[in-house]
């Protein structure tokens, strides 16, 4: 809070609040897509892109003083795209359904909110693994806060059916309960892993949206054998870049990827909102830069 109050830099401001914020990679990213955009466009020439640990206590505060400064836009990382919903006015239709905000756009008064993570999951899955999310069946571990913006992103492009997997019962139907209104008479499904509830047919990407795999000893978040149609794996973790369920994938041979590029889309597709260039002219810089930080 001390260096957003005392906050005196000139030109368009942009930047990242989380807590804490020091692992993030958008700095690198956007500075990576910025300065590329400066060499071709005098406009972006006193862009920039700065981080903040601000603490969930400080949030409303923060935001308000950080409107008041100037600055154009922020992106929200943990624990704060919760948090936010309740501090601006009005939220884009993908924000809503995913019950999250990760992108700030400065308005007159007030912040607008907007939730790019489920255009990064889709456009990552597209890039990294040649599918669309459209007519296919989607297999999504977990149920938390992630688990849902893939599945309101699942369910807007009209996946064929969306079964979800977690341990936690109750907060599997709360899930489901959740992204109920959102199906559109697309079949929701709830099972628990080991169960031997039916699954999806032929065809099905599965979508890790747990934690599991952080960490070099956490266990996979699911067997994939108990998903015999699966056609394609995609984990949403991409540090480290090999998770336990890739390494299975890899070992059934079945199309695989980590969340580089959906870290990668959503950040682009941040930087359009703020910017009016689209996500496709930024997200390889984006991209470089990440793996670059990564030592991909």
């Amino acid at each position: 809070m001390p260096e957003v109050e005392r906050w005196q830099a000139a030109g368009t401001v942009l930047g990242v609040i989380g807590h804490p914020v020091g692992h993030s990679l958008s700095p690198q990213m956007h500075a990576a897509a910025l300065a590329e955009l400066a060499r071709d466009d005098a406009r972006f020439a006193d862009w920039r892109y700065f981080r903040f640990d601000i603490p969930p206590d400080r949030l409303v505060e923060a935001l308000g003083v950080m409107h008041g400064r100037g600055f154009l836009g922020l992106n929200l990382t943990l624990p704060h795209k919760v948090l936010a919903l309740g501090c601006v006015d009005g939220l884009d239709p993908a924000a809503r359904d995913a019950g999250a905000v990760n992108t700030l756009l400065r308005d007159r008064g007030a912040w607008r909110g907007y939730n790019t993570d489920g255009y990064g999951l889709a456009a990552g899955i597209r890039g990294d693994l040649g599918r669309e999310l459209r007519g296919c069946p989607i297999v999504l571990l977990g149920a938390g806060g992630a688990a849902r913006a893939a599945a309101a992103e699942c369910l807007a492009a009209k996946c064929s059916g969306l079964w979800i997997v977690n341990r936690t019962h109750a907060n599997l139907e709360r899930l489901i309960a959740q992204v109920a209104p959102l199906s559109g008479g697309i079949p929701v499904v709830g099972l628990e892993p080991g169960g031997g509830a039916a699954g999806p047919g032929p065809g099905a990407i599965v979508i890790n949206a747990t934690s599991a795999g952080l960490h070099e000893r956490d266990p996979a978040p699911a067997d994939l054998k108990e998903f015999p149609g699966a056609a394609a794996v995609y984990d949403m973790i991409y540090n480290p870049p090999r998770t336990r369920l890739l390494a299975q994938a890899e070992a059934l041979g079945l199309p695989r990827a980590n969340g580089l590029g959906m870290l990668v889309h959503q950040g682009a597709k941040s930087l359009e909102i703020w910017s009016g260039v689209p996500a496709s002219r930024t997200a390889p810089a984006m991209r470089a830069a990440a793996a670059k930080a990564l030592g991909y």
